[in-house]
């Protein structure tokens, strides 16, 4: 940093000017701006740098930040082809994000997210901890290395508002007799729990074995520092009940469901259960499978939601028709819309209030180290060879098109030039200016061409790029053959004029020479 000796005088000038308000008017000018930007004000000054990274005025940020949900796409292959993990931003006005999120690895599950970080499952030996804004990642080494069996479903992450602390919890399988490395899939008595700035994971007795399989098919949630999943219980109505864990106490607790009995189809198959959080509330979503392909449903997607805690009370909140075509399970809540996922590979957005429609959204899908994640990390990798040649062929395409449009222009305002060179020499008005109307015509009107990205685009940003090269390749090869349609017929009417003008003369040249014979017999 520059000394103030060698600063210009109006820089200093400024910064006097600014340091020279009250604290609290720089802090409540810094909660307005974007975390981009205040990273780079903590590099102007020493009070600049104390006030952006007190751990107060972070949180008091984070109150005041904008919600986005997170829309996760898992690597999956598609036809054979391999499609890397990729996520989408979706802000306040459900506009969705348009580039690619650096931190995220091709191959990389999300475990969970919270105030902007994000933790992420990886093949390795660790789990990522990373930050949207800064784009640093914190490695942490799992509590099981080479874990036979584990899933990414298996952890969670979460923030307690009064500890101010960060967790990342891991149902660990119950160890099989006679084995050191396998763990049962299906059970787990022990949560592994790892506090960030903490040196190891610590284990957590459960109250009772829990089922592996209710957290792999029903989800877990994060709510105000609870984590919160279904359980078996055999006895109740709906076959389940809530257990909750508690980050600060590191307690359990036990929620029942409502005690009241479905009417489900005579001729459905057995009904599912998801837990999701709606509005900060534990909510759980229902709907009864098709017999023959229970990866379909029949009848009605129920969401209930837990009114009151302490009562155990719950209500139903929303009654959707549930389309058979359409995958199990809410994908995603946010802001009065429910996100579903059809076999199209589409996803569609569902008015929870008002009226009912649909929104097509673009979319086919011990040790910690601190350090920025390489752009390349994880993408060297073999298989991803072929997808990165395809976005590569995409960008020769747009900059060949781009090329194919600056020289069909510059060909237009060529034969234009050339056109008005012969305007001169046809001599009927009229004539004249039609043809100059139409050599207007000839200079096609294309849209602005705009600089291509520098950052690689998210999934649904490369889907409408895509649909964006087609229809501009289509309307490219459309003006363009309107322009030298316009061409021929310009040069046709000048010819036409040019023969018309030369037998005219023709003829004139016939009359005044009859004339003069006529009068020379006339002398006679």
């Amino acid at each position: 940093m520059a000394s103030e000796e060698t600063k210009p005088k109006k820089q200093r000038d400024e910064e006097c000017i600014i340091n020279g308000l009250p604290g609290e008017l720089i802090e409540r000018i810094f909660l307005r701006l974007p975390v981009s930007t205040l990273l780079r004000c903590t590099g102007v000054c020493e009070q600049w740098h104390k006030i952006i990274r007190d751990p107060q005025f972070v949180t008091s940020h984070l109150q005041d930040a904008p919600q986005c949900a997170v829309l996760f796409f898992p690597q999956e292959s598609v036809s054979g082809e391999p499609h890397p993990a990729d996520a989408i931003l979706i802000d306040e006005a459900w506009s969705p994000s348009t580039y690619a999120v650096p931190v995220i690895g091709p191959d990389d599950f999300l475990c969970g997210s919270c105030n902007g970080l994000l933790v992420l499952y990886t093949k390795s030996s660790t789990l990522k901890v990373a930050n949207f804004a800064t784009g640093e990642c914190l490695h942490l080494e799992k509590p099981v290395k080479n874990l036979r069996g584990d899933h990414f479903l298996f952890y969670n992450f979460g923030f307690h508002p009064l500890t101010k602390e960060y967790k990342i919890t891991h149902f660990l399988g119950d160890p099989v007799v006679g084995s050191t490395r396998s763990h049962n899939n299906s059970r787990f008595s022990v949560i592994q729990v790892y506090t960030l700035g903490d040196e190891k994971w610590r284990d957590i007795k459960t109250p009772e074995a829990l089922s592996l399989n209710c957290v792999k098919n029903s989800g877990a949630v994060n709510i105000d520092g609870t984590v919160c999943w279904l359980i078996e219980d055999m006895v109740a109505n709906w076959q389940h009940a809530v257990m909750t864990f508690d980050l600060s106490e590191e307690s359990f607790a036990r929620i029942q469901l409502p005690a009241i009995v479905h009417e489900d189809c005579a001729g459905g198959g057995p009904r599912r259960y998801w837990i999701r959080e709606i509005d900060g509330k534990i909510c759980i979503a229902t709907a009864q499978a098709c017999p023959s392909l229970p990866r379909r449903l029949v009848g009605t997607l129920q969401i209930w939601e837990l009114e009151n805690k302490t009562e155990q009370r719950w209500s139903l909140k929303y009654n959707i028709q549930y389309s058979p075509d359409y995958i199990p399970g809410p994908n995603l809540v946010h802001r009065n819309k429910i996100i579903l996922q059809r076999r199209n590979s589409n996803l569609y957005s569902y008015e929870l209030l008002g009226e009912n429609f649909n929104t097509k959204l673009y979319v086919y899908k011990k040790t910690a180290i601190v350090r920025r994640p390489k752009q390349r990390e994880g993408w060297e990798l073999k298989k991803w060879e072929a997808w990165e040649h395809q976005l590569s062929d995409y960008e020769k395409l747009w900059t060949c098109l781009h090329e194919e449009e600056h020289e069909g222009i510059a060909l237009a305002e060529r034969s234009s030039i050339s056109f008005n060179g012969l305007l001169p020499r046809i001599l009927d008005d009229a004539i004249r200016q039609d043809i100059g109307m139409k050599i207007n015509q000839i200079c096609p009107s294309l849209p602005d061409q705009q600089p291509r990205p520098l950052r690689r685009l998210n999934c649904v940003a490369q889907k409408q790029d895509r649909e964006n090269l087609s229809a501009r390749l289509e309307n490219y090869s459309s003006i363009m053959k309107a322009s030298r349609e316009a061409s021929k017929s310009i040069m046709s009417m000048i010819l036409s004029a040019v023969e018309n003008q030369r037998g005219a003369s023709g003829s004139n040249a016939g009359i005044s020479s009859q004339n003069r014979s006529e009068g020379d017999d006339a002398k006679a």
